[in-house]
């Protein structure tokens, strides 16, 4: 009798596992397949884009090629090419007659070498918006270049050179795109303006901290920002086999400290039982072996996955739509990448380690310099305090080099600047699906944040995995395709800008 019995709660208890599994699969599959999206529906009739000519196509190319061959390279916020700075400010002036001599424009140079654009609207009543771009690069010795670095050369439809991803190829197609509107007699509805921060790559702090001064100072507030960022990336998440646009809306905060040991210098041939090197590559030691807590659902990054879930392959699409059950095994996916891992927490990297004089002599002091990029759900102090308690060593003084906690998410529902970008996207790209997603790189657009709340970073260049690399690194380069749809989208942002209201979305879904 009791082995029947129970047998008989074991049957029950079975049915019910299997009742609950093929429930829950049934809301897996619904879920997946039926999510709805908020689409706007824009009146192509008033999306059409402009074609360029082709004596327009030659200089655009030569425009972008004259700007690579100049140097401008900041190597330190101490140290900058000041006579290349100074030479491509006359360069645009020479290439770019129409925007320095228009009625429309009010241009001036602020911090010595940047340069603040305003371009005049006939509506007042709608507020201005504003574009970003930097003219200066990071350095790029030549080794291992397959051309020199700043040749501007072109091989085979592609122009190789510092800056023709970052950030040059923004700050030529703005500059060309309102160039060839000017032309074209277009006078925009809604003003708008543009700045060009020569700092970029070392702070932003005499270049765009002096345009965002200039602004507050005149009153000015924004519709919407447009910095670099993000892209459209083909082939680049794995799952997604077609191009998909990520919009930046948000980015990483930063934390620079100074790790420092300070020991009694002696002789090599009586060494103590620790150094201050020894001390010192311990405490770097446990942080790298120690990574920051995993953040992710706590973030702007799974809005991202939830965004492009119909667009994963299966059964990645079913994971993606039901995050609310899948997200700790997602996020353990993307540590496994440095690429995702950034993503999904706030990076460690060891950067500097300066110590010893002599061979023969025990170090007084060793340094070390780490940058930790912050994921958006963590603050400055907090990061500090994880170091501190991860580090546990009185012996180690932590000093703070410079940061800044991450920015603000800006909106992706309701904002007129994130949807007259997705517009414009969808008119250029031919309809990629747009998603927001975490820059994990910092940009000038960190210091518009009391302009705006809509802020938003996206270089409008489809980028493959084999491209990503190049941002920084070796071999920089952007086919003549690629700067043309380049001016094209800024073209069609400037029009579609002139808008004063955004459609109403309405649910796509996608049925089984």
């Amino acid at each position: 009798m009791a082995v029947s019995r129970w047998k008989a709660v074991g049957s029950t208890l079975l049915a019910a596992f299997l009742v609950g599994l093929v429930v829950l699969i049934a809301v897996l599959l619904i879920r997946t397949y039926t999510l709805p999206t908020a689409v706007r529906k824009w009146n192509r009739n008033e999306s059409l884009i402009t074609e360029l000519a082709e004596k327009e196509r030659k200089q655009l190319v030569e425009a972008l090629k004259g700007a690579i061959r100049i140097p401008t390279v900041s190597f330190s916020e101490e140290e900058q090419n000041t006579t290349a700075l100074r030479e491509f400010g006359e360069y645009i002036q020479k290439v770019f007659p129409q925007v320095f001599s228009s009625s429309l424009i009010q241009h001036e140079v602020l911090g010595g070498y940047s340069h603040l654009f305003k371009v005049q609207g006939s509506d007042h009543n709608l507020l201005p918006y504003m574009l970003l771009a930097h003219i200066d690069v990071v350095p790029a010795p030549p080794e291992s270049w397959e051309v020199p670095p700043f040749s501007g050369e072109e091989r085979d439809g592609y122009i190789y050179g510092r800056g023709t991803l970052d950030d040059k190829n923004c700050v030529i197609g703005i500059l060309q795109s309102l160039e060839f509107l000017l032309k074209r007699g277009h006078k925009p509805r809604r003003s708008f303006y543009i700045g060009l921060g020569h700092d970029e790559e070392i702070s932003g702090h005499k270049g765009a901290q002096k345009i965002v001064e200039k602004l507050q100072s005149q009153g000015v507030k924004l519709a919407f920002v447009l910095d670099e960022g993000l892209a459209v990336l083909d082939g680049v998440i794995q799952g997604i086999s077609q191009p998909v646009a990520l919009v930046g809306t948000t980015e990483k905060g930063s934390v620079t400290l100074d790790l420092t040991v300070n020991r009694l210098p002696g002789h090599s041939s009586m060494p103590p039982s620790e150094t201050s090197i020894g001390i010192l590559a311990a405490a770097v030691s446990r942080l790298e072996q120690n990574m920051m807590p995993n953040m992710f659902g706590n973030g702007p990054e799974q809005d991202m996955f939830e965004h492009l879930s119909t667009k994963f392959d299966f059964p990645l699409n079913i994971i993606m739509a039901n995050l609310w059950l899948f997200s700790p095994i997602l996020s353990r996916i993307l540590e496994l990448s440095p690429s995702t891992n950034a993503i999904v927490r706030t990076t460690t990297a060891l950067t500097i380690f300066k110590a010893g004089i002599k061979s023969n002599v025990i170090p007084p002091t060793a340094t070390a310099t780490v940058n930790f990029r912050l994921h958006p759900a963590q603050t400055v102090q907090e990061v500090l305090d994880i170091v501190q308690n991860t580090i546990k060593d009185e012996r180690v003084e932590l000093s703070v080099l410079n940061s800044f906690d991450p920015l603000p998410v800006s909106p992706n529902d309701m904002s007129l600047g994130y949807h007259i970008l997705q517009r414009t996207i969808h008119d250029v790209f031919s309809g990629p699906p747009v998603a927001p997603g975490v820059c994990v790189g910092n940009t000038d657009s960190r210091h518009f944040v009391n302009l705006t709340n809509s802020i938003y970073r996206f270089s409008p260049v489809v980028l493959k995995k084999e491209d990503v690399d190049r941002i920084h690194g070796l071999n920089e380069r952007i086919s003549k395709e690629a700067i043309e749809l380049l001016v094209q989208f800024y073209i069609q942002l400037i029009q579609n800008s002139d808008t004063d209201n955004i459609p109403p979305p309405h649910l796509d879904t996608h049925e089984l």
